[in-house]
């Protein structure tokens, strides 16, 4: 039987805001690429990084593990599935692993002093799925989540969640290329209108002829999300 597979602490590409700390954001890659990956290609595609004056950035990268599509290939993943297919049932394993993994960065900005409801949880693709899970089912206490080129498959752990659960949950900022090849725009329609359905608050932006790509318009609209979810907190004035 072969060992399993056991991840070790996640390496990170930190922003730092430019002013006061008073908040953080978790924006992981998609399959195959890095932290650092995503960031140079935000930084390609609005011409600067994306920083904020009291908001942290972090881009964790994904453990390398042996990735069924690539026929057990090694790659940088979230997790593991047996094909990109929305009718594909979820590896909730590796799921459940990474999970608890991500908790621990989590956990780290928490005990830097930063309130939960004070960090914001998403990502591009497949990172986009990973942050669902990690919102939905474990930290529905988080300010936000936002999903980017993203999916859920049918019978989705977090659909069965939200489905079994009151209350409020995080809002979401979900966007997609019309002229996505890889994660078809109907499949990220599709994953918004369950979430919809089950109470979460959010709106789909559609984002005419871009593939499985980001956008200037999708991240400049991103920002402003951002920016309305984690508003920069006044300091208290003393006389």
């Amino acid at each position: 039987m072969a060992a399993a597979w056991v991840p070790g602490r996640l390496q990170r590409c930190v922003v730092s805001p430019t002013g006061r700390h008073s908040a953080s954001l978790i924006f992981l890659h998609g399959s195959g690429d890095s932290g650092p990956g995503l960031r140079r290609w935000i930084k390609e595609v609005l011409n600067q990084d994306l920083t904020f004056q009291h908001i942290k950035l972090i881009y964790p990268t994904a453990p390398a593990r042996p990735y069924t599509p690539m026929k057990g290939g090694i790659s940088n993943v979230w997790f593991d599935r047996l094909k990109i297919s929305n009718d594909c049932p979820e590896q909730l394993e590796s799921i459940d692993t990474m999970c608890r993994v991500l908790t621990e960065l989590i956990d780290e900005e928490v005990r830097s002093g930063v309130s939960k409801s004070r960090i914001l949880l998403g990502g591009f693709s497949m990172g986009g799925c990973m942050a669902l899970h990690l919102a939905y089912r474990s930290h529905r206490d988080v300010a936000g989540v936002f999903a980017l080129s993203s999916f859920l498959n049918k019978a989705s752990a977090v659909y069965q969640a939200l489905q079994k659960s009151d209350g409020v949950f995080p809002e979401l900022f979900q966007c997609h290329g019309t002229a996505d090849e890889l994660v078809l725009h109907s499949w990220g329609e599709e994953t918004n209108s369950l979430l919809k359905s089950l109470g979460v608050n959010t709106k789909f932006h559609s984002f005419p002829n871009v593939y499985h790509e980001l956008c200037k318009t999708e991240l400049q609209q991103l920002k402003s999300w951002i920016l309305t979810k984690l508003p920069e907190e006044m300091e208290k004035q003393y006389e």
